[in-house]
């Protein structure tokens, strides 16, 4: 089990516990969690409705592949450490980490 940290739409922070050995995204564990995730495309990395910006623990989670990239560049508001939480599975790298929800962004 792997725990990091959600800062929701209104600030509010919540530790989150999640199973790290099913090949779980961390968009499916926030639509489980019942955060206002739209995840339009199903998390397919075509839609960005699952945008997340990683507000701790970045390095560990790799960089944003270029597909990733695309999406996040034709949003409205993007930020370096803004990511899909469709593209990031739940491992031991997101131990720890704390990322905030910018769904409202898109």
């Amino acid at each position: 089990m792997v725990t990091f940290t959600v800062e929701d739409l209104e600030g509010n922070r919540q530790d989150i516990e999640a199973p790290d050995d099913m090949g779980l995204s961390l968009m499916e564990v926030l639509k489980a969690s019942e955060y206002p995730v739209l995840a339009t495309c199903g998390g397919m990395a075509l839609c960005a409705t699952c945008h997340i910006e990683v507000l701790s623990g970045k390095t560990s989670l790799g960089e944003a592949t270029d597909v990733e990239l695309d999406q996040l560049e034709a949003l409205p508001e993007f930020f370096p450490t803004s990511r899909l939480a469709c593209q990031i599975r739940i491992s031991e790298e997101l131990d720890g980490a704390v990322i905030k929800l910018r769904g409202e962004d898109n």
